[in-house]
């Protein structure tokens, strides 16, 4: 397991002294809570993490768990189909996919260094922008890198990510590295570029970059006092990543690994037939 540094623990990431001090407590009840548990069930598969299963008998990984539109009825939006017939316009392995999930806020500075980074790589970008998080000074930026008519980059207030994941036309997911995104990159085989910015994503990228070995860091660097990933920062480690035949091979791999887990006679479907069938015993 990749050693987590005290800063980057959940409670540390918080400026608010009070603040720290709840999330503490709230870690400690967690905790206490899981150690009562007859059983912790995970979206994890065991080969990608045979250290951590083995030092914690109760806890059961049974992903990667996938969601299935089937159960509902078809939850494709008119929205969706457009972005997924602009992938389909492009050739395997030429899109990049960019989201931070639904909580994150950059600096409007980081964003446009973020916007000019993703045109100076001359490769075609999706980009999910949450639309209230779009703020007048940093619009006109958006609009001319991925607004409506532009072909290089198409920005979304969101996408299916599974799907977009999915599609043979994406080489590369800029991630913040939330632990779900995680899981669906490597189900997917897609190399990542991650950029952590909170607790457990940090650890994750640890995993993503020196474990699986299947991404690359973007560091940060001092701008006018403000830790920033720079445009070249972005563009430099984009073609380092698209260009590599060593990362795209271990991702797809890990990919097989991980959706192995969850065949007919993989670790995870033992883990949770195991699960029923103590369930069933009660």
């Amino acid at each position: 397991m990749p050693a987590l540094r005290p800063s980057e623990f959940v409670w540390n990431c918080f400026g608010d002294q009070n603040t720290r001090k709840h999330m503490f407590e709230l870690v400690l009840r967690s905790t206490e809570s899981m150690r009562s548990a007859d059983w912790l069930l995970c979206n994890s598969a065991h080969d990608i993490e045979p250290g951590s299963f083995g030092s914690i008998q109760t806890l059961l990984p049974i992903g990667p768990l996938e969601s299935i539109p089937s159960s509902f009825g078809s939850l494709e939006g008119e929205e969706d189909q457009v972005l997924l017939n602009w992938l389909d316009q492009h050739p395997p392995d030429s899109v990049i996919y960019v989201a931070f999930g639904s909580t994150t806020r950059f600096d409007p500075a980081q964003l446009e260094e973020l916007a000019l980074g993703l045109e100076l790589t001359n490769r075609p970008f999706c980009w999910v922008v949450r639309s209230d998080h779009i703020t007048p000074e940093i619009k006109p930026v958006l609009d001319r890198v991925g607004g409506p008519g532009k072909k290089q980059g198409k920005i979304v207030s969101w996408a299916p990510q599974e799907k977009v994941l999915g599609h043979p036309s994406v080489g590369c997911f800029v991630s913040h590295c939330g632990w779900n995104s995680t899981m669906e990159g490597l189900a997917n085989g897609v190399p990542f570029l991650c950029w952590p910015y909170f607790a457990d994503q940090f650890l994750n990228a640890s995993y993503v970059c020196d474990v699986w070995k299947v991404g690359l860091r973007l560091e940060r660097e001092d701008g006018n006092g403000m830790m920033v990933v720079t445009k070249e920062e972005i563009r430099k480690k984009v073609d380092r990543l698209v260009g590599s035949v060593e990362l795209k091979e271990r991702s797809s791999e890990i990919k097989r690994m991980v959706r192995d887990s969850v065949g007919e006679r993989g670790s995870s479907t033992q883990n949770l037939m195991k699960f029923a069938e103590w369930v069933r015993g009660l």
